[in-house]
């Protein structure tokens, strides 16, 4: 394993890049990030209109995300490759399939924690906000939506961790990301499939132990912070 870590390190991590497209660990990441940048306002809106007092309107996201957290996150990827680019008219790379898909299926799961949160906050606080003649908006954006995601930090963070592993589903739509980059190195060495896969779940481990850990550490400091304030 050490041998196939010394010879194809870079390709592990940044795939064929500056010769060719960025790949690898590198492009992994990028997925993520913008996965989560991208889900995180979409699953704002969808939580505030689940408990919003429009009954339409909570009917309609809570039947939204019934139905996404229904489907296999490799169906939706199926389904983005070929939806997205009829929406837009134009063919889309695997590279914005997967942001795609992965910003819906975030998107849904998210929304569930962020309503959790917001549930979670005592009743008593929104009717004494709304007593003083302040709107069920300035109510949700001054008073409610900043202790609920504090509260669900940890629970977002962990996503942001699944996050991660889930980009290793770009493979079957010709992502180059890790688990591609780790196929092309198994396509080289040829008779080493267990040592490279081995490396493979290797670097997904320490990254998203590394990860959790560090933002398990940020989310102490967080609260510890708030609590001498």
């Amino acid at each position: 394993m050490l041998e196939i870590v010394r010879e194809y390190w870079p390709m592990l991590l940044v795939g064929q890049y500056p010769n060719g497209p960025l790949g690898g660990l590198a492009l992994t990441l990028i997925v993520a990030v913008l996965g989560l940048a991208f889900s995180l306002p979409l699953s704002l809106l969808i939580a505030l209109a689940r408990i919003s007092p429009v009954k339409w309107l909570s009917f309609v996201t809570a039947q939204f995300v019934r139905v996404i957290r229904g489907i296999p996150l490799l169906m939706l990827i199926f389904w983005a490759y070929f939806v997205v680019p009829k929406l837009i008219g134009s063919s889309v790379s695997g590279f914005t399939t997967l942001v795609c898909a992965l910003v819906v299926y975030q998107a849904a799961y998210l929304a569930e924690v962020i309503r959790a949160g917001i549930e979670a906050i005592p009743s008593g606080q929104i009717e004494a906000s709304r007593s003083m003649g302040s709107s069920y908006i300035l109510t949700m954006r001054k008073v409610i939506l900043p202790q609920a995601l504090l509260n669900v930090l940890p629970s977002m963070t962990n996503q942001f961790v699944s996050t991660i592993k889930e980009t290793s589903l770009g493979y079957v739509i010709s992502v180059n990301e890790l688990t591609f980059s780790a196929n092309q190195v198994n396509n080289l060495v040829l008779t080493q499939p267990l040592q490279v896969f081995g490396v493979l779940a290797v670097v997904y481990f320490i990254v998203c132990f590394s990860l959790s850990r560090s933002l398990r550490w940020l989310d102490i400091r967080i609260r510890r912070s708030r609590a001498m304030a």
